[in-house]
């Protein structure tokens, strides 16, 4: 009778640890899912964990085996602008709240991983806090990139991606947030210094201009420089390195305050011989050297503004296409030519593009 009993009790005992192991199992296939998957991620998978892959999908189930199936196309069709963003953090996220880097994984959104700190304890993805925050269509996101590459205007970014011209003006705008402030910070050697302007202009707005509006573009009705034209500073040493900006005046006090920070204590400055730039350059302590183009001189020896006049010429060039800029928009202008002029040679790649626009290096 005992024994009998016994064997009743140890059949239910077993029955519940396999009723407790099948409800188990997929919690764990889950969680081996997601190790999977974190290390999938990875760039740079090393070998022992690539062994320790192959070992778990040998044990597996052929249930199992389409878990992990699945799981893997799903991986591959993720489109390639989100592998990209993911890759900000391949060594280690960073919290952009605290800056801190005790982060761990927490879920996934839209596509993306989630993490949270540790510190802060707030959530985050490779967008939060960059201008491609709570942008939509990632995945139309590297052909936004190749746009930028080709130079398009509004209206053909919009036909080519299908998407509508407010949101190819957003995007444009969202991507050079960061590359507007890609520039050289130091300037070495022989430096090359020159003003160049562009007409004051109101695009896009409605009202408020304060003058009768111009049809696609116009001339300024006075000529020389006045307060219907926007001055532009353009420096650029022999090496290719280039800073630019937009001026609120052309005197020696505002050109000193552009050239200063950026102008090496033993470099060369060549002008064209501007009253306000000579003035400049004594002001901050630097040799300089003036070409007096209106006698007909463009080159004494070494000293000449060929350089950066050819880059003011190609910026022109390159800017006629949009048949305008508004003003409040030039700076993003300036940034886009910018590197566009700093990678002429390969050109950028789109990925290049998207890594800039995230706050990485092209």
């Amino acid at each position: 009778m005992l024994f009998g009993m016994l064997r009743v009790y140890f059949r239910l005992f077993s029955q519940m640890l396999l009723v407790a192991h099948l409800v188990s199992l997929p919690a764990r296939i889950l969680g081996g899912m997601a190790q999977v998957r974190r290390i999938i991620q990875e760039s740079e998978m090393r070998k022992f964990e690539l062994k320790r892959i192959t070992a778990a999908l040998r044990q597996m189930s052929p249930t199992q085996r389409k878990v992990v199936a699945t799981e893997l196309a799903a991986l591959d069709t993720q489109p390639a602008s989100t592998v990209l963003v993911e890759s900000r953090f391949t060594a280690a996220a960073t919290c952009p709240h605290c800056k801190a880097c005790r982060a761990i994984r927490h879920g996934h959104a839209n596509g993306l991983q989630r993490y949270r700190c540790r510190d802060c304890h707030k959530t985050f993805s490779a967008l939060t806090g960059t201008p491609l925050s709570r942008l939509h269509k990632r995945g139309k996101w590297l052909d936004q990139a190749a746009a930028l590459q080709a130079g398009l205007t509004l209206h053909q970014v919009a036909e080519a991606l299908n998407i509508h011209v407010s949101t190819a003006h957003r995007w444009r705008h969202r991507f050079l947030a960061l590359p507007e402030h890609i520039q050289a910070r130091s300037l070495c050697g022989i430096a090359e210094a020159d003003e160049t302007v562009f007409l004051l202009s109101f695009k896009g707005k409605r009202s408020g201009l304060g003058r009768k509006a111009r049809k696609r573009g116009g001339k300024a009705s006075k000529r020389g420089m006045s307060n219907e034209q926007v001055p532009v500073l353009v420096a650029r040493d022999r090496a290719g390195a280039t800073m630019d900006c937009v001026l609120a005046a052309i005197d020696m006090r505002t050109l000193s305050a552009a050239l200063k920070p950026v102008l090496a204590k033993d470099a060369v400055l060549c002008t064209d011989g501007s009253p306000a730039l000579s003035a400049a350059a004594r002001d901050i302590g630097v040799e300089h050297h003036a070409i007096n183009l209106s006698a007909g001189i463009h080159v004494d020896g070494a000293w000449h503004v060929q350089n950066v006049n050819a880059y003011h010429s190609r910026l022109k060039n390159w800017i006629r296409r949009f048949r305008g800029v508004a003003t409040c928009y030039l700076p993003k202008y300036l940034g886009w030519f910018r590197a566009l002029d700093r990678e002429s040679a390969s050109g950028l790649k789109p990925a290049q593009w998207l890594a800039m626009a995230l706050g990485g290096v092209a």
